[in-house]
């Protein structure tokens, strides 16, 4: 979703400003992500409003600079904006605001119920009805925040409680008490629900099992309701960690996550949980952030450019490196053609194929600035190898005799090596170790890798990633919704764009040539994998635009409207 820049700024009752966007386009059907920040005042001064009979948002005194929301994340506007944590990192964060920083508890938890109570506003601006379902623990304290608001608001507020309010603690005890305090007590839980939409709040990111019983229950009534539902934090059901469903989980259209982003909700089966996706730090300084490294971090399109700098006017294509893609067995001509089309359109000076049968004919034939070989015999492998700077392997390589043969010439060449589709079963059947190789499974083949099962590689597809990295210390590309990138020191990186209408035979062949075009430009492979997944990534979701499904050639096609000129 692309978002106006313009501001509307409106002072209330001598406080700070209140920013407020207008969205324009059509959003897209998959999950998109989106980042707004609050910046909020002394900490004292909101309390002090606490007191005022001045309705709407004055409880709590903050900035909702949604300028900065458009579909994807915001990348570098704030040293952790990139993070990506675990649950109990996010905790760590918490606490350190807290008692590291002097920022009350209760502060922190009106503040996130303010920016919940906006993005119902401003997402929903015809809605004046809303049902809050409340848990337990710092989750449902958010909740009551949310509830309390609307109510001061004029909204018609429905409150229905999977525990007593009055056996919560804390923070979310004060939180329930001050909604009580109006006058309110919550619906029974059988309740038909009366609002125009449903604010999420049973449970939060320390789940760790299925829920149960009567939040089992709710989440399901709610997803069968077909209102709009606004999950705080992580919908609930959802392990923050993986981005699997424990069991019962909430299907949100929007999700608002705060203080840190919480890994699990930017991979495996999130997307279809999560709906749209926000972030918001609450506030918290920068210095809490810098006291330990995230687990993950976001990437961003920005990578694009920072890697791929104006050409010199002198350039040639000697320069920009001399790719060899290998594979194309008989009946798999397509696979080698499309990789090798991808490094031509992603800037390599030099792409020659090396194949058998029809595929060297076929190529030039559809691409004529290709150069094919005809290695039949695998002995003739040997002086393509020599000559150029980075292999491409699998591709329509097969399982042959012949695909054996030529797989281990190349896998013992000084080259940089990109590996796919053939060349990663191959590795399956004769593991060999290499320090200068990327790979890039789609979660069955790095099943096959790891010895474990795709439902294993999917349940904590981190630790999968990571695990492919050590284990053949080589960087890894993970690929599905939100593909991760692993590297031998353990680091990851996830990529938040694409769509399923990439879901199509050839999409690795595009990405295996890309990949290796960068690398042949003289990237490094971590950055080549990285830069190479988003590019894919962002090519196919223009491709994509107004469309079910696309081919790997449309979006080989759209790669000029991704790279830098």
């Amino acid at each position: 979703m692309e978002l106006l820049g313009l501001r509307s700024l409106a002072t209330v009752c001598g406080h700070p400003f209140h920013l407020a966007v207008m969205a324009v386009g059509q959003p897209g059907t998959q999950a998109r992500f989106i980042d707004t920040q609050i910046r909020i005042g002394d900490a004292d001064l909101i309390e002090a409003q606490r007191a005022s009979p001045v309705a709407n948002l004055i409880d709590q005194l903050f900035i909702a600079d949604l300028s900065r929301e458009r579909g994807v994340p915001i990348i570098g506007v704030m040293g952790h904006a990139t993070g990506l944590y675990r649950a109990e990192q996010v905790r760590e964060l918490d606490r350190l605001a807290i008692e590291e920083q002097g920022i009350p508890g209760y502060v922190l938890m009106c503040r996130a119920g303010a920016v919940v109570f906006e993005r119902i506003r401003t997402r929903w601006p015809e809605s004046r009805a809303v049902t809050v379902l409340c848990g337990g623990g710092n989750n449902a304290g958010d909740g009551y925040v949310v509830a309390r608001l609307a109510l001061e608001a004029g909204f018609r507020v429905q409150l229905i409680a999977a525990l007593d309010p009055e056996a919560l603690k804390g923070d979310a005890l004060r939180a329930a008490r001050d909604w009580r305090s109006l006058g309110e007590s919550a619906a029974p839980e059988d309740a038909e629900f009366s609002g125009e939409l449903i604010v999420d709040a049973l449970l939060g990111t320390g789940l760790d099992r299925p829920a149960e019983g009567r939040f089992a229950a709710l989440i399901e009534r709610a997803n069968a309701s077909g209102l709009p539902i606004l999950a705080i934090d992580v919908p609930s059901g959802l392990s923050a960690d993986t981005g699997q469903a424990l069991g019962a989980c909430i299907r949100a259209s929007l999700t608002i996550s705060f203080i840190g982003r919480k890994r699990g909700m930017y991979t495996a089966a999130a997307g279809d949980w999560v709906g749209e996706l926000a972030f918001d730090d609450l506030g918290v300084p920068d210095a809490v952030y810098r006291i330990f490294d995230p687990d993950a971090t976001l990437l961003d399109k920005a990578v694009i450019a920072d890697c791929l700098p104006p050409r010199s006017n002198h350039t040639h294509k000697g320069q920009l490196g001399r790719v060899l893609v290998i594979g194309g067995d008989h009946g798999m001509s397509g696979a080698p053609i499309l990789a090798g089309q991808a490094a031509l359109r992603s800037g390599s000076g030099l792409v020659t194929l090396a194949s058998r049968g029809g595929t060297a004919a076929a190529a030039v034939a559809l691409q004529p600035e290709l150069m094919a070989r005809d290695v039949s015999d695998p002995e003739l492998l040997q002086a393509l190898l020599e000559a150029t700077d980075v292999l491409a392997l699998g591709p329509g390589l097969g399982r042959s005799s012949w695909s054996l043969a030529l797989w281990q010439r190349a896998v013992v060449s000084d080259r940089v090596l990109v590996l796919d589709a053939d060349g990663l079963y191959w590795l399956s059947e004769e593991p060999v170790q290499r320090s200068n190789w990327v790979l890039t499974p789609h979660p069955g083949e790095a099943a096959r890798l790891l010895g474990l099962s795709v439902s294993e590689v999917q349940g904590d597809r981190f630790a999968a990633a990571r695990a492919l990295a050590d284990q053949y210390q080589a960087v890894v590309v993970l690929k599905g919704w939100g593909s991760l990138i692993a590297t031998p020191a353990g680091e990851v990186q996830a990529c938040p764009y694409g769509n399923p209408a990439m879901a199509t035979a050839g999409m690795g062949d595009a990405l295996t040539g890309i990949i290796a075009s960068l690398i042949g430009q003289g990237i490094d492979m971590d950055t080549a994998a990285a830069v190479g997944v988003v590019v894919h990534a962002l090519a196919g979701d223009v491709a994509a635009r107004g469309r079910r499904q696309i081919l790997a050639s449309d979006l080989i096609d759209h790669l000029d409207k991704v790279l830098p000129a």
